[in-house]
């Protein structure tokens, strides 16, 4: 069903934002058990390679995150990881509509689609970033660890939401998606009142 193919990408999209190696560890592991069937040329992110090297790199980025200022260094190299990630896996969770057949509407469809998730993954990315800032500002980083375990349950279950109930799930990106940009919103307006206060 092509309807919930594109609901299944957003929803990796926004989780990508969140946990990029975490969301193509879960997506590879489901490609692999033929949970996600994938358009052939994604179909290389099922194989056990795929699946090994991204569980570990899930594990870094897992364990990493929890690490005062290593986390924030994580999260300025996810500003370019994060949309890189979101295009494999909009790519990968999309009809294979035939990438040549450029008059086919599914295919312009498919594009706009890739092109729209690799900007709600660095959007959303924009707002957890914004709120880790937050947190190490209010609590010297003693937060921190907590809010990734949150951020760790949150992605998990987003992306397992994504293959299960799609539609719920991307119901539930637009809702997170849009509490991000607000709060991201209310978090720099009250350093700006901050600064111009101390000026």
């Amino acid at each position: 069903m092509e309807a919930a193919s594109f609901a299944t990408a957003y929803a990796f999209s926004t989780s990508v934002g969140i946990r990029p190696f975490l969301t193509l560890a879960i997506a590879s592991l489901a490609i692999h058990m033929g949970w996600i069937h994938t358009a052939h040329q994604f179909a290389y992110l099922g194989t056990n390679g795929a699946t090994w090297i991204l569980a570990g790199l899930a594990a870094i980025e897992l364990a990493a995150d929890k690490i005062p200022v290593v986390d924030h260094t994580m999260h300025a190299v996810h500003f370019a990881t994060k949309p890189i990630a979101a295009l494999l896996l909009v790519g990968t969770a999309l009809p294979d509509a035939g990438a040549s057949d450029v008059s086919n509407p599914l295919v312009l469809a498919s594009d706009a689609m890739v092109g729209a998730g690799a900007l709600n993954a660095l959007g959303v990315h924009a707002g957890v970033t914004a709120l880790r800032g937050a947190s190490t500002g209010m609590t010297l980083g003693v937060a921190n660890p907590v809010i990734s375990v949150i951020e760790d349950v949150a992605s998990v279950a987003a992306t397992v939401l994504a293959i299960v109930l799609p539609f719920v799930a991307a119901a539930i990106a637009v809702a997170v998606s849009i509490a991000l940009v607000l709060i991201a919103r209310w978090l720099v307006l009250g350093w700006r009142q901050r600064v111009s206060s101390t000026v």
